[in-house]
């Protein structure tokens, strides 16, 4: 959860390990703020908070690699167990600048797929690159998610602006949404529609609602800098 995996696929994950291990009868309730887990027989439930959440794939695609280990029979409790430990420690996040890099490269790009000029190419990516490294900035010091994206989208726009008016860039519009899509909640508005198919609603509706919040505090930002500007 911690890593963005989807609602269903954690409650699927942990029942499978389970009866892997000859607990057929187990339950589990997943949200995107805590887990519930219960095995058969007079185990207790145990009940773990989710306090924040973020992406990373390579971390999920290898807890599903633990677990198919353990369906197969491949790893024993103790192993998988040791296993799992040693992968909660791991960090497979790219170094901060290389994200910044990246960002900033798809800014541009982004720029390029909705028909800008290339004379707004090295605007967009200037302006990408430094509106993401806002994000982090803030994110890191404030830890207040949707206060990050509202910062960072308001850069985006000023940066935008000034580019425009001493005559770096042309397309303001396209500049400003380019620069903006790395912070879009792409992935968190997939995992909704996916648990909501699922019949996960209470989880679908709380990250449509994440999402929701993301995009209005994107939208709100780049709106103040232009209800100042104009």
């Amino acid at each position: 959860m911690k890593s963005g995996a989807e609602t269903y696929r954690v409650e699927d994950t942990m029942m499978r390990m389970a009866a892997s291990y000859g607990f057929n009868e187990t339950q589990s309730f997943v949200t995107p703020t805590g887990i519930i887990f219960s095995l058969e027989g007079s185990n207790p439930s145990q009940f773990v908070r989710i306090s924040e959440r973020g992406t990373d794939l390579e971390k999920i695609t290898k807890v599903n690699h633990i677990s198919r280990s353990i369906a197969e029979g491949k790893l024993n409790a103790n192993e998988a167990l040791l296993a799992l430990k040693d992968l909660e420690k791991a960090n497979f996040a790219f170094p901060i600048w290389l994200q910044i890099v990246a960002a900033a490269i798809a800014s541009g790009s982004f720029l390029i797929m909705f028909k800008g000029t290339w004379a707004d190419y090295v605007p967009a990516i200037f302006v990408g690159g430094i509106g993401f490294s806002t994000f982090l900035v803030i994110h890191f010091h404030a830890k207040v998610k949707f206060f990050s994206e509202f910062s960072a989208s308001f850069v985006i726009g000023l940066l935008g602006m000034l580019a425009v008016n001493n005559g770096w860039g042309k397309q303001l519009d396209l500049i400003v949404i380019a620069s903006v899509m790395p912070l879009v909640p792409g992935l968190l508005i997939t995992n909704a529609i996916r648990d909501l198919m699922a019949g996960h609603f209470v989880s679908g509706l709380s990250k449509g609602a994440e999402a929701f919040l993301t995009a209005l505090a994107i939208g709100a930002g780049v709106a103040f800098v232009y209800s100042l500007w104009l």
